[in-house]
Formats: C-alpha cells, sequence, structure tokens
C-alpha cells in the first residue's frame, strides 16, 4: 500500500514538473514542429478550424449513436492526440478540448435538455502508464467550453471496465466488438431515468467500443443520443454531411 501511494505521488509531481516546463519553455508546435508554441496558429484551424461532420462506418455496427468527428485523423491532428495521449503534453487538452466542444455542438449538445458528457473509459493499467487519463481530460476542457458559450453541460465519468480486454489495434472490426463485448458498466445510480448522454472519445476508428459504451449507458437508464470524437480515420469512415 506504501509503495502505491508513493508512486502516486512520484507520477503526480512528475506530471506537475512535465507541465510547468512546457509553459515555461514552449516545445515547437505539437502538430507540425514548426513553430515555438505549443500549437502554432495553421494546425489550430486543422483541428478545430472548420466545422464538426457526421461520420459512419463502413459496414456501421448496430447500437451505435450518431457520431460526430471534428478532424481527419491525420497529419497535425494525429500528432497533437498523440502527443497529448502518449506524451503528457497537458497544455494540449485545451484546444483538443475545443475540438471536442465543437463535435459536441454538432452532436446535438446545445439543443434541449443539456446531456451529460461521458467519458469513454481508460484501462486503469493505461492510466497508471500515461499518469494521466486523457479523455477525461480533454472532456473537462471541452465541458468548461461549452459552459462559457451557455450550454449547462457537466462530466460524468460513470463509466468504467469490469473486465480486462486485449489491444484493440492489431484486431478487424469484428474482433473488436467481441473483444469490448460487455467490457464496461455504468456506475450504480448514474443516471436519472432517460436522461440524455453524450458520449465522448478522442478517436473512433470501427466504431466497437461506442457500440459497447452506449449499451452500458443504457443498461443503467441512460439515453444516448450522439457521440463526440475530435478525429476520425478516413479510410475507414464515410465522411457525411456537415453539423
Amino acid at each position: 500500500m506504501r509503495e502505491t501511494v508513493c508512486e502516486g505521488l512520484r507520477r503526480s509531481a512528475f506530471g506537475w514538473w512535465r507541465e510547468a516546463c512546457g509553459l515555461a519553455l514552449p516545445a515547437r508546435c505539437a502538430g507540425c514542429g514548426a513553430a515555438r508554441d505549443v500549437l502554432c496558429g495553421p494546425c489550430r484551424v486543422e483541428l478545430y478550424g472548420g466545422r464538426a461532420r457526421r461520420v459512419r462506418p463502413r459496414p456501421e455496427p448496430a447500437g451505435l449513436p450518431p457520431v460526430y468527428a471534428a478532424a481527419r485523423y491525420a497529419d497535425g491532428p494525429r500528432a497533437v492526440l498523440l502527443a497529448h495521449k502518449e506524451r503528457g503534453m497537458l497544455a494540449l487538452a485545451k484546444p483538443l478540448g475545443r475540438a471536442m466542444a465543437l463535435a459536441a455542438v454538432a452532436a446535438g449538445a446545445g439543443r434541449g435538455r443539456p446531456p451529460a458528457l461521458v467519458p469513454v473509459p481508460s484501462a486503469r493499467s493505461a492510466v497508471a502508464r500515461r499518469g494521466h487519463d486523457p479523455v477525461r481530460g480533454i472532456a473537462l476542457a471541452a465541458a468548461g467550453r461549452l459552459r462559457r458559450e451557455g450550454l449547462a453541460v457537466r462530466v460524468r465519468p460513470v463509466l468504467r471496465h469490469v473486465r480486462s480486454v486485449a489491444d484493440q489495434g492489431g484486431l478487424a472490426a469484428a474482433g473488436r466488438r467481441t473483444n469490448v463485448l460487455g467490457a464496461f458498466a455504468a456506475r450504480s445510480g448514474a443516471f436519472a431515468r432517460d436522461e440524455p448522454v453524450l458520449l465522448v472519445d478522442d478517436l473512433v476508428t470501427t466504431g466497437a467500443t461506442l457500440v459497447e459504451a452506449a449499451r452500458a449507458v443504457r443498461a443503467a437508464g441512460g439515453v444516448p443520443v450522439g457521440a463526440a470524437v475530435i478525429a476520425v480515420p478516413p479510410i475507414r469512415w464515410i465522411l457525411g454531411t456537415r453539423g
């Protein structure tokens, strides 16, 4: 127990120092490496300068709520997501949150009853390895921006893993669906009856993880009205109409 606490303190201290250094001595642009800034102007435009659009997988799995993406998972947006997730560039949560907020509005966050923003959960082992929870951090930044725009949304990190899953990276669509089936559950009492829920994630590939997250939300009494993601790999998806 003592070792676990010490390890947590060490990670927290390291994360604080890493972020402080990044603010004091900004690295080159995380998207293109061309400018001495966390994220240059052209890369910001590529990430969130357009309008989010509805995207559909090929084939589209049953149970997938409408998905909206702010950017293509290529070039600058891909580099930015990886820098935040794997290299711990926490200052990128703000621009990534802006992209997620863009997708959330397109998915209906500003219409009717404000939905709960529910992040797709990361495995505990991944959070421990990275020293932070990327999607949760981005979701909090997105919610802050939406509230400043007058939308009363809150982040509800109520989904959790109830069993381990294999790495999705090398799996085809059918394998991914089997791998995550029954992997999530919502915390008891997480949702009011028929409460609207907007699932949020950094990236979507086949849609299998979002289908499982939507299933867990429905099982807990919530209504998944859509999903907002930052980026989508266009080779696997049909890019639909802009939101």
